[in-house]
Formats: structure tokens, sequence, C-alpha cells
């Protein structure tokens, strides 16, 4: 058996192709700004996760472009060895305070965060619960682990409960959810799961990525908005998101980060994030503290969008965020629907099985600050226009 066989076999992606229908790396020409260049067009960007609108921002790209001319684009190695710049330092030190929490450490992606974090923690013995549609870097984080893996149905806190009922107090054990659900957009109810994990002396943590930046009075995230940050352990966040970069970072007690450093492997084995990345964080989260503005303004575009969209007729879920899914069910459906909408000016991501469940499929969008009224009315005319050639909607 030749291990290359299934690659051979592998059609789906042909077939889609072959169809005119495929959705996937699209090439952009522009930066990630509210309207983007596609193969020489503009159209409007509601596939983005820019939510405030900083990746292009001329401070941002200052910040990036002075630190690489002072540390030049790499560090040469891991954080762990040769690969520490102060700033990594320094932006850890914000980090912390920006999240009110004793310490934080960086890692180059997000992803990474998960895969050391969770898999460093939960080691044999112990337990870690997740919701079913946690993040697949949650997921993949806790096979890494040598503990046992404990699923509950999505954000049903009764159900967290049955199983926490059954757990064995002599182990240890974390609970691992998303503060808001990439691809749903409803916002994990962290008050019940607190209540719950405390009662069985189990750990909490809250993967941020799609909550930094959006939710909160000063956007902190999820457990600033529930007013529970002294009750969650452990926050994860991204910077490719609200922070206009590419990277990630944990923050809780100091001791647990000091063991997460020593103890990580996509920490101790990977190149420390670049000079650039690392400083255009830094702006970023001192353009987050001084315009709360801004997410005032996705706010505003979030709730103009969910109200337009669901005024026409589609259906949206749960969402309670800037992420805002439009129900459609059937994969082949989400590609026609998501080729007719470029063609029509507007960028959208189909998300089909195995991302969601089958019949589940959904057009995924998502906006930014930086959206003008203007935009978003063209986009609600395209998605008008559609949904009714493809009977989504009368």
């Amino acid at each position: 058996m030749d291990i290359f066989e299934k690659c051979q076999q592998f059609r789906i992606a042909d077939d889609i192709k072959d169809a005119g229908l495929y959705p996937y790396f699209r090439t952009i020409s522009s930066g990630q700004d509210p309207v983007v260049v596609i193969d020489g067009e503009p159209v409007v960007m509601l596939g983005s996760n820019n939510y405030l609108g900083l990746t292009s921002h001329p401070e941002v790209k200052r910040a990036a472009q002075d630190a690489i001319a002072k540390y030049g684009t790499g560090c040469a190695g891991s954080r762990f060895l040769n690969g520490t710049l102060d700033i990594h330092i320094q932006l850890e030190e914000k980090l912390a305070e920006f999240m009110h929490k004793p310490a934080a450490l960086t890692f180059s992606t997000g992803f990474q965060v998960n895969l050391g974090v969770i898999s460093c923690l939960v080691e044999r013995g112990d337990i870690v619960y997740l919701d079913k549609l946690d993040h697949a870097c949650i997921i993949d984080g806790a096979r890494l682990g040598f503990g046992s893996v404990v699923k509950f149905h999505h954000n049903d806190m009764q159900d967290l409960r049955k199983r926490l009922e059954l757990h064995d107090s002599k182990k240890a054990a974390l609970v691992v959810v998303d503060g808001v659900f990439s691809m749903e957009g409803d916002i994990v109810n962290l008050p019940e799961l607190v209540e719950v994990a405390e009662k069985h002396r189990c750990r909490v943590m809250v993967d941020d990525a799609h909550g930094i930046g959006v939710l909160g009075a000063h956007g902190r995230g999820t457990a600033e908005h529930f007013g529970l940050e002294d009750r969650v352990d452990l926050i994860m966040g991204t910077f490719s998101k609200s922070l206009a970069s590419v990277g990630g970072f944990i923050a809780g007690e100091e001791r647990v980060i000091n063991w997460i450093k020593h103890n990580a492997r996509s920490l101790i084995f990977s190149a420390a994030p670049p000079p650039a990345s690392v400083a255009a964080v830094l702006k970023a989260i001192e353009i987050i503290e001084r315009e709360p503005e801004r997410r005032e303004r996705l706010w505003e575009n979030t709730m103009f969008m969910a109200g337009g969209l669901r005024s026409l007729g589609f259906d949206t879920g749960d969402s309670a965020s800037p992420v805002i899914p439009v129900l459609v069910r059937e994969d082949q459906l989400a590609f026609v629907m998501c080729k007719r909408l470029q063609e029509e000016g507007v960028f959208v991501n189909p998300i089909v099985s195995p991302a969601v469940p089958p019949g589940g499929a959904v057009m995924r969008t998502s906006y930014m600050a930086t959206h003008t009224r203007e935009h978003l009315e063209r986009a609600l005319t395209a998605f008008a226009k559609v949904g009714r050639e493809l009977g989504i909607i009368q």
C-alpha cells in the first residue's frame, strides 16, 4: 500500500474546480481593507477577521517598518534559545497589563498557543473538557496531551454539568472553550460555565481569538464582557484578528505561565515571532486603548447587518458577535452562492461539512469597524438578489 494512494484518489477539490465553484485560496492583490481587489475587480470584503480595521492603519504599518529597520526581518531562532528580543518582553508585559492578568507569553501563531498550552498542561491522568464546536487547534492540543478528552454539547451547560458530575475528583481537570465561536458567531455561556467548573474544582481556559478587541468595555474579550476576568484562569488570544498581525498569546497566573514557558513544545521548538509582527501588535493595543470608538463602530455595523440580513429572511442562527453566519444548508448551494456573491461584488466564506454538521452549510460573514454604510448596503443588495435567485429567501 502506497502512503500517497489517498492523495491520488482525493478528487473533491478537483471536482469543485471543474464545476467552476472552487472558493478557496482566492488571491487578493490589496490590503485587508473593507474593499479588496480580486482578479482586478473591487469586492466588498465580508470574510476578514480584521475587526477593528487596524491591519492597514498607518501607525501600525510604520511601527512594523521601524522594527524591521532596527531588528531585521526575523529572530533566527526560538524564544527559548537566541530568539527573545526586548520587544517580545515589552509585548508580554503590555499584554498582561491589558488583559488584567499577572503574566503573558507570546507564540508564533494562535494555533501554536493552543497546541502548546493544552498539551503541556493536560498530562496522563488529567481530563480536559471541550465544547463539541471548539476550534480545531483546541481539539488538536487536547489530542497531543496524554490526558482524557471529554466533549459536551455545544454551549450546553446542563450537559457539561452532567459530565462533570461523573468526574473523578482525584483527577485534575481543565475546561477549554471558545469565547466567540468562530463559525457560529455565538458567545459562550461563560457565567454558568464558570459556576459549574468551580463547583467541580476544574480550571477554565477561554480561547478568545474572536473576542479580544471586540467584546468588553475595554476590548479585553469575553471574560470582561461578563465581568468574570478574575474567575477565568487562562485567556488565549491571537494577533491575526483585532490585533492586526500574526501570532498569539496566553495570559494567566505567573507560575502557570512559567510552566508553559518551559514545557510547551510549540513554543520551545518554533522560531520566535518576527520583530515586525511584535511591533505591530504593540501599536495595535495602543490604538485600541485610545480609540474605543472603533469598537463602537464595529458594533454599529454588526447590528446593521444582522438586522438587515434577518429582515431579508435569512437565518443567521444564534450569532451575537461580528461573525454572522447565513444558513444555506446544502454544501453545493454554499459554493454556488459564494461564487454568485463574488460576481455581485461581495466576498464571503462558504463553510461546509465537516467544518459544520452535514446539512448545516453557511455563508460566514464578518465585519469591520472601517466598513461604511455604503459598503454594507451594497452587500445587502447583493445578498437579496442572490438569495432570491437561489431560492434561499422569498
